[in-house]
């Protein structure tokens, strides 16, 4: 078919993007209804306490308060991804501090913030387990009673580890941290319900999967799911925190039904520290060997992993922490344990990169020092171990295409790397150096049930103008867009004459949602499949009206034309309108459905993904050996997304990731004192700025995965991952200090100069 019009491989605005700069897209915290009333919530000042007692009398009694909830007259039903551990508003005891104890719906938000002052709770304080040590001694009291402190537990043995480890040349082990991040997204969670006039909840909320939340809501408050509808509003970024971890939704829903009127809740920013979940933060203690030529022989893992109160979706992530990084490498001898375990400190979960970026930060740092005791290039190293396309990892994970060698030839060239590398140690105040990182993610997975799919609704208007509904979630990340191009190139249409409407529960086909790279191969294919049904039926009525075979016609200029004689044609608004207006006629609404012919792990084992993306960085830092400070100078990210359907929009993708691996690296971190978040705010929780980033770089890498929507695959989380290895290694390149827990502060960064000194000054006494 012709594709004039087509904006594929093209650099397009996001087809929303005028509303938001205009400030005409509506966000959740945007909504007004009639007679809409605030909801607040009280949160525990305490990390472990148990409540004694509660009286809201004097709330309930404040002129303009409409309902007050507590964990006494509230729904019961606790809520969890892997375990059901928690309820939305605390009863009995509390377990982390900012947990949900009761909430209000008033008038107005002074109103609803007095009436929580109103609010008289007694608590016995308990103590607190506070970190993971603590809560696996032996004889530590239980965060959930009746439940173990380790949650969840995954161990797996292949190939034969122990062979592996006595024939390497070079056997290395170490113990590395990471540490939690905030999103840090510019729209804090939001959510409005009301009941309708028929009594069926009504949810608007920033979501990244409005069918998820819609089931969390009909099992907690026990409601069928028909009697309940979720509208995705315009969402202001997720970056996983907006997943179903949070309980915003549920509690302005229960508020809503309880005064029987519309709630609006909305947090603040402090609000948003206390109830998104962060990312998790794990212990990873890491073996590999390796031959003389810097092939990995052997590989052995322990991780321990704080989940804080509940656990969410931290079983999840922290199984991808365990396992995906070994399919990125050739290596058949892998060993895994990791423990998940409670503690009474804030809840973690799902973050962009899903547990890749805790160990690719570990296993790079490793394999940069491995290959320098080698005396080779990590570079090199990471090619040598690189899986190849057609290849099937240790796990069963079937590769169908890689771009994993050509992010490496973009890195190095875009950094001058071999020049930089080569170039004489420095011992002046100011050291530069340069560091690499490799990294590998899934493009869909088959994990939360035997189906990882998507469904698009295509409707041609009798202006011959499409509708499509998806309820894929578009958090800023350009899902409509993408959407949008690929109906249009189906139908040689222009962009501007096809609109995605935001996901709804009563419209919308049912999805799964934005998590793990999926909707662009997921909900691509099924545009194209919907597209093609669509074409087929403008062509099935245009033959008859033509009287031609339909192999002989396409569309152009808005036209179903018979090739060769474009004289004789028919506009698709005719067709759509003929197509309704005759008898037995209707109008052209189609479906189209695509599932990725995946596996669910069987014992870990298995293809669960129809695609893997993966991704390079190189970056070159200078370090203050006087201050400690380090300053990223240079940095490029290669990103291999199999098609750039939108080369700018996987740019901004990849950047934007980059960033926030930097500030996770360098800025930013989550300070707990006695179990109480003490930076929950931008002023006090350091993010990146433009001012503290080098003019970042990014290139694409087209590897044309055969299961991908014209080759594409996921291109918004694989380029978070390599950029904090690639840091620390650079680190190390400029000072010789090897920095295993993160962030990389200053105070770290002297702390390993000093003890430098001192083992120089000692191996001189000697």
């Amino acid at each position: 078919m012709a594709t004039d019009e087509s904006t594929l491989g093209r650099d397009v605005a996001q087809v929303n993007a005028r509303a938001k700069v205009l400030g005409r897209a509506q966000y959740a915290g945007d909504i007004q209804l009639p007679g809409m009333l605030h909801g607040k919530v009280l949160r525990s000042p305490y990390p472990h306490a148990r409540i004694v007692r509660i009286d809201t009398s004097r709330a309930e009694q404040l002129p303009g308060v409409k309902a007050v909830l507590t964990g006494a007259n509230s729904p019961a039903t606790p809520w969890g991804v892997h375990h059901k551990d928690r309820r939305t508003l605390a009863l009995d005891v509390v377990r982390f501090a900012g947990q949900e104890v009761a909430a209000v719906a008033a008038s107005t938000e002074d109103t609803a913030r007095d009436a929580l002052d109103l609010i008289d709770i007694e608590y016995e304080e308990l103590a607190p387990l506070l970190t993971v040590d603590e809560a696996l001694a032996p004889g530590a009291a239980e965060v959930h009673a009746g439940h173990s402190n380790l949650v969840h537990e995954i161990a797996f043995d292949r190939g034969d580890v122990d062979a592996g480890f006595a024939s390497a040349h070079l056997v290395h082990e170490a113990t590395y941290a990471t540490h939690p991040q905030y999103p840090g997204y510019m729209e804090p969670m939001a959510s409005v319900a009301t009941v309708d006039a028929d009594g069926r909840l009504q949810v608007w909320t920033a979501t990244q999967s409005a069918f998820l939340v819609r089931d969390r809501l009909a099992k907690v408050l026990q409601m069928p799911a028909s009697r309940i509808r979720v509208i995705q509003a315009t969402t202001g970024g997720g970056f996983g925190g907006k997943i179903i971890e949070d309980a915003n939704s549920l509690i302005a829903a229960m508020l809503a039904l309880a005064a029987r009127r519309p709630v609006r809740l909305v947090n603040n920013r402090l609000e948003d520290f206390l109830a998104c979940p962060t990312s998790l933060p794990e212990r990873i203690t890491l073996k590999l060997g390796m031959d003389e030529g810097g092939r990995i022989v052997a590989k052995q893992v322990d991780i321990v992993a704080d989940c804080g109160a509940f656990s969410g979706l931290t079983p999840e992530i922290m199984h991808v922490s365990a396992m995906r990084s070994d399919n990125m490498h050739r290596n058949r001898n892998v060993r895994s344990r990791a423990r998940l375990v409670y503690t009474h400190t804030p809840p973690h979960g799902a973050f962009r990169g899903f547990g890749g970026t805790q160990m690719l930060f570990a296993l790079n740092s490793h394999i940069d020092t491995m290959a320098r005791q080698l005396g080779l290039d990590p570079v090199e190293v990471h090619r040598r171990n690189a899986i190849e396309a057609g290849e099937t990892s240790v796990h069963g994970w079937k590769i169908g295409s890689t771009g994993l060698q050509q992010c490496l030839s973009q890195c190095v060239e875009a950094l001058d790397w071999s020049a930089k590398r080569a170039r004489a140690a420095s011992s002046g105040r100011l050291r530069r150096g340069v560091g690499v990182a490799a990294a590998m993610h899934v493009s869909g997975n088959r994990t939360i049930g035997n189906w990882d799919g998507s469904t698009v609704m295509l409707k041609v208007n009798e202006d011959g103008r499409v509708i499509v509904h998806s309820s894929e979630a578009d958090v800023g990340q350009g899902a409509m867009t993408m959407l949008a191009q690929i109906v249009a190139h189906e139908l040689n249409i222009p962009l501007a004459h096809v609109h995605v409407a935001l996901p709804d529960t009563d419209h919308s086909p049912y999805c799964i949602g934005t998590l793990a790279s999926r909707v662009t191969i997921v909900a691509g294919n099924a545009a194209i499949v919907a597209a093609r049904a669509a074409r087929e039926k403008l062509f099935a009525l245009a033959s008859t009206k033509l009287d031609v075979p339909v192999e002989q016609l396409e569309i152009r200029e808005g036209c179903v034309m018979v090739q060769g004689a474009a004289e004789r044609r028919l506009t698709l608004a005719a067709l759509a309108r003929e197509h309704i207006w005759r008898h037995g006629g209707h109008e052209i609404l189609v479906t189209g459905s695509w599932d990725a012919k995946t596996q669910m792990h069987d014992k870990l084992m298995g293809n669960v993904a129809p695609a893997y993306s993966f991704a390079a960085q190189a970056v070159e830092v200078e370090v203050d050996t006087e201050t400690g400070q380090v300053r990223l100078v240079d940095s490029f990210v290669a990103d291999d997304c199999g098609k750039a359907l939108n080369p700018v929009a996987v740019h901004g993708q990849s950047n934007g990731a980059a960033a926030q691996a930097i500030g996770w690296a360098l800025y930013e971190q989550l300070k707990l004192e006695d179990g109480r978040i003490a930076n929950g705010n931008f002023a006090d929780y350091t993010m990146p700025t433009p001012d503290s980033l080098p003019a970042l770089r990014s290139g694409i890498v087209e590897s044309n995965d055969p299961n991908g929507p014209y080759g594409a695959k996921g291109a918004s989380e694989c380029a978070i991952l390599p950029g904090a290895p690639a840091i620390a290694n650079a680190v190390f390149d400029a000072v010789g200090v090897r920095i295993t827990e993160l962030p990389i502060t200053p105070e770290k960064v002297l702390a390993g100069l000093r003890a430098l000194r001192e083992q120089k000054e000692g191996a001189g006494h000697a």
